[in-house]
């Protein structure tokens, strides 16, 4: 790998570093990896018990061959996401039955059945290899690439590619992801490297930014207008942090839901106003495991009109599941939108039908992003209208610790991971525009 990181570290600017396509590609390379015969580690633990710390392996792994549309990249940087959290627990599968379904698809998917799963679904890097009818993206562009992989033989694709019923999350749901030092994408997962941003920064956003893209602004999801009240649950996390931010600047009138003083006011410095501690005023959405408890809703929908002056949420933005969705049912205005993706807490989600049918509300499903909506979402942080919320880095050997935290919800925003790039603060090229934005970049590191 050290001739292709040379050449990275002498490149002068963003965009495409020449000579680039002519280095060789190693014929194998390390990766990130959940391992087939180990997805029953953690057999009869619970779920808090269960540590990725165990199951994530570094290994090295063959080098792919490519197939007609894809591209691969030499990966700097990547993140961490909940779905690595799920894939190195083991819940609430194992995707190693994802890839063998996949790998049935074609000859060429076979590829992806595997006694190992390279992990990983956001990336920062540079092209090093396309395949056969690649002409949009050369080897040497610096690009990021978003989580969509889709066929796009099927004609319901065509519409939306998230309808496509080949449609699959990478790394999640395919092999060869982002954490790790290189890594195989469909070409028309790339998108430009913001020019303004490090590696680490430039992966971070990817998976996340698109999916609140979606879930928020697109009218596929929630179609947010200028004036709305939103609630953004978990609002200075992951996901939550890029919902703040689209809110705040589009207009709408964002309620923050955190669970501490101190990620409250993260989201103060990301311009929101109104923000509820969670934990400090005791909401309790269960009595117990099995009972939920509408007098708490009740409770939080009033709080939530003493801040907003009167107002509803005309949009509750959902990904906890179900520790809150009973409350998010409860609390949208009449006619109001509950628009969800992920559960984080839980998958089988609790609510009164009451309130939703007599009050002519409605539930929105939203998963990731289709190419435009992504292109979109990333076109926001290349502006400096969003930015990344880096909190903190690891190494790509510290993989399992980094995802430890997330499972532990011990973080704030992203979590960061160094593949090829030595260290932190390479890659960036664009030190004017930076320096525009250098307070909102970095408002939360280190927290």
């Amino acid at each position: 790998m050290d001739h292709i990181l040379e050449a990275i570290g002498a490149a002068e600017g963003a965009g495409r570093i020449e000579g680039f396509g002519e280095l060789p590609v190693p014929e194998s390379y390390r990766g990130v990896v959940v391992r087939a015969d180990e997805t029953a580690m953690f057999d009869g633990l619970a779920t808090k018990d269960k540590d990725p710390r165990k199951s994530l392996h570094m290994q090295e792994v063959a080098t792919p061959d490519l197939g007609p549309g894809e591209a691969l990249i030499a990966v700097m940087a990547s993140a961490i996401n909940y779905n690595t959290v799920w894939t190195s627990i083991f819940e609430p599968m194992s995707t190693f039955g994802f890839l063998q379904r996949y790998g049935k698809l074609s000859p060429l998917t076979r590829r992806h059945d595997l006694p190992y799963h390279v992990v990983g679904s956001d990336a920062a890097g540079v092209v090093l290899r396309t395949g056969p009818g690649v002409t949009k993206w050369q080897p040497g562009d610096q690009v990021v690439a978003h989580c969509l992989s889709v066929e796009l033989e099927d004609a319901a694709g065509h519409d939306d590619t998230m309808l496509d019923p080949q449609q699959r999350i990478w790394g999640f749901e395919t092999n060869f992801g982002g954490l790790a030092e290189l890594a195989v994408v469909k070409a028309n997962q790339l998108m430009p490297k913001p020019a303004h941003l490090s590696w680490e920064e430039a992966a971070s956003p990817g998976l996340v930014n698109s999916t609140a893209y979606r879930q928020l602004v697109s009218h596929h999801g929630a179609d947010m207008k200028q004036g709305d009240v939103v609630l953004i649950w978990g609002a200075s996390g992951g996901l939550g942090s890029y919902a703040t931010q689209m809110a705040v600047n589009g207009g709408a009138i964002p309620v923050c839901v955190v669970s501490s003083p101190q990620k409250a006011e993260l989201c103060r410095r990301m311009g929101a106003e109104l923000v509820i501690d969670r934990s400090a005023e005791g909401y309790r959405f269960w009595r117990d495991e099995h009972t939920p408890d509408p007098n708490e809703w009740k409770r939080f929908g009033a709080r939530i009109r003493e801040l907003t002056g009167g107002d509803d949420p005309d949009i509750v933005f959902e990904h906890p599941g179900r520790e809150t969705f009973g409350a998010s049912v409860f609390v949208a205005k009449r006619g109001g939108t509950i628009v969800t993706c992920a559960s984080t807490s839980g998958f089988d989600h609790h609510y009164d039908n009451r309130y939703l049918w007599m009050h002519l509300k409605r539930i929105v499903g939203s998963h990731f992003a289709n190419y435009r909506e992504a292109w979109e979402a990333n076109r926001l942080i290349d502006r400096g209208l969003v930015h990344p919320t880096l909190s903190k880095v690891f190494s790509l050997e510290q993989t399992g610790q980094a995802t430890y935290e997330v499972h532990r919800n011990a973080h704030q925003g992203k979590v960061g991971v160094l593949a090829l790039a030595p260290q932190e603060g390479l890659g960036i090229y664009d030190s004017e525009k930076r320096a525009r934005h250098e307070e909102a970049i970095n408002r939360f590191r280190g927290v």
